[in-house]
């Protein structure tokens, strides 16, 4: 499975312990800021983006050195950093993305990052953002199968489209059987699996997953 890492430059008491995401045939993509916590944490990054105006002189020093492949942009752009490195990541096709560094701090930046999952759905590639306490994926209409983790044993399914028809959770706590939920709803708001599996499907509408620790 090729997987591409993108660390952006949230708050880095919110970022899990990146060295547990490390394999063979995994990219690691700093973002700003993001770089250097993918520095500190004694990761080498494939790529660099960024207009880089978060970071001091020194450090940038230590992004040019270290980098192999270093993209920079004007501050002032109609794209943020981490959308264009989402660009970058996409074109390469890989089967998932996983973006780090991305809660906390603004959340016009929070709010704004949520959108970008939407891109995965149009080009069937998996987006998955994550933190110490929080895995969030989106979801075009379909079956799925979901397995127990005790580590983020909450999960919440929030419409990020008008409507979502015909909601089913099997092997949930609280089961749904063809549901229709709208947008605004907090009915499907922290279920927990009560087996080892369990299944989520609907037939129309785009669905946003959390699975929380609490």
């Amino acid at each position: 499975m090729k997987t591409i890492n993108i660390v952006a430059g949230g708050p880095k008491d919110l970022i899990p312990d990146l060295t547990g995401y490390t394999a063979e045939h995994i990219l690691w993509i700093g973002v700003d800021k993001g770089t250097v916590t993918l520095l500190d944490a004694g990761i080498i990054p494939d790529e660099a983006f960024g207009d880089f105006d978060s970071i001091t002189e020194q450090e940038r020093r230590r992004i040019e050195k270290a980098a192999p492949a270093l993209h920079v942009y004007q501050a002032e752009k109609d794209q943020t950093d981490l959308d264009l490195a989402l660009d970058w990541a996409l074109e390469k096709q890989p089967d998932i993305i996983q973006i780090f560094g991305i809660t906390g701090g603004r959340a016009d930046h929070f709010l704004g990052n949520i959108q970008l999952l939407y891109r995965g759905v149009k080009t069937n590639i998996k987006i998955r953002l994550i933190d110490k306490q929080n895995h969030i994926q989106m979801f075009p209409p379909g079956e799925y199968d979901i397995e127990k983790d005790e580590n983020k044993r909450y999960i919440s399914f929030i419409p990020f489209s008008e409507e979502i028809h015909e909601l089913t959770l099997d092997g949930f706590k609280y089961p749904l059987n063809k549901c229709h939920i709208t947008l605004g709803s907090t009915l499907c708001i922290s279920n927990e699996l009560i087996h080892s599996r369990g299944t989520f499907s609907f037939t129309k509408g785009i669905l946003i997953m959390i699975r929380s620790t609490d």
